[in-house]
């Protein structure tokens, strides 16, 4: 390795030699945080400092891979694998020399599972380890292992971003695991943080050969009208001052079509319309319901009739909302 591509694990994660192991997670939940592809979408160069984050923290937090990084420097891998250039290195009896890299040992310990999907859009992660607290550290597949189960089989976790639409009515998604393909079908009403058990399809664990359960956790992509409130859905309608005055009759987007619905006269800004079983599926049956928020709009640009009219209404208005306000004092 060349001088030029050692990496100072330190340095990037902005803590000293020295620092303590917590001080060490913390340095690492921050920067993970900030370069996180969901919060950087599309910046090439966040996604690149996430990655050197990652495998700072992986180095960093196993306490034996940063003996090493600290004895052996840029070398610290070829000397914790024993391959040629770590000659000399004790590794506890075991020979390495029956793989042709440290990469090959990985394969044939997680039987090669780990490749990324093509077909679909999700981050599949497993590790050798968790830190303390339930952060768990990321290597250059974004693997993360969930733990194990009783029976010693590895679980593991991966994130499926889905759209309101495929989420609302369920779908299904095909996946690549490795050289192994698998169908998952996911249920209507699954929201962001829902976790589904795929049974038989996590790591095998290399001791016992038995293979844990894979837990898909979804991500919804946001959407332009719609949010998510518990079991109803949320959304936002403009009116104008004179609807809002008089009342109106107004079609609002639902998952169904449009519906009419009637504007009390009066209406203020703010307030909700309830549309009872327009919201999102409940997993025992049913739906929940659509609120609409109303807001109130005045128009950017007038009509010179329009603006005669407004400057009509001003002059003969009785209505004071802030008369209430003449009393108030500190």
């Amino acid at each position: 390795m060349a001088a030029t591509d050692f990496k100072d694990y330190y340095t990037i994660l902005g803590i000293s030699k020295t620092a303590s192991p917590e001080e060490i997670k913390q340095a690492f939940r921050r920067l993970a945080r900030k370069y996180h592809p969901d919060v950087n979408p599309g910046n090439k160069q966040a996604e690149a400092s996430f990655k050197e984050v990652n495998e700072a923290y992986e180095v960093l937090s196993d306490p034996d891979k940063r003996k090493k990084y600290d004895q052996f420097g840029q070398y610290w891998k070829q000397a914790g694998e024993g391959f040629p250039g770590g000659a000399g290195v004790d590794m506890g009896g075991f020979d390495f020399s029956q793989y042709g890299s440290f990469n090959d040992f990985l394969n044939e310990l997680f039987g090669g599972a780990g490749s990324r999907s093509s077909r679909q859009n999700y981050s599949y992660r497993t590790s050798t380890g968790r830190p303390p607290g339930g952060f768990g550290g990321f290597n250059d597949f974004g693997f993360q292992d969930v733990g194990a189960g009783a029976s010693g089989a590895q679980d593991s976790e991966a994130t499926i971003s889905l759209t309101f639409s495929e989420a609302f009515a369920g779908v299904q998604k095909r996946f690549s695991l490795g050289n192994e393909t698998i169908d998952v079908r996911i249920p209507a009403g699954a929201k962001s943080g829902t976790r589904l058990r795929v049974r038989g399809k996590g790591q095998i664990n290399p001791m016992t050969q038995q293979r844990g359960d894979l837990y898909l956790k979804v991500e919804l992509q946001p959407h332009s009208f719609f949010q998510i409130e518990g079991d109803n859905l949320v959304c936002e309608l403009p009116i104008t001052p004179d609807e809002a005055t008089l009342g109106a009759s107004i079609d609002v987007p639902t998952p169904d079509g449009s519906v009419n619905v009637k504007l009390p006269a009066g209406v203020r800004s703010g307030q909700s319309l309830r549309l009872r079983g327009k919201g999102w599926p409940i997993a025992k049956g049913g739906r929940g319901d659509q609120l609409v928020k109303v807001a109130i709009v005045p128009p950017k640009e007038l009509s010179q009739q329009e603006r005669e009219y407004y400057e009509k209404i001003r002059s003969i208005r009785t209505y004071n909302p802030r008369s209430h306000l003449q009393q108030v004092k500190l």
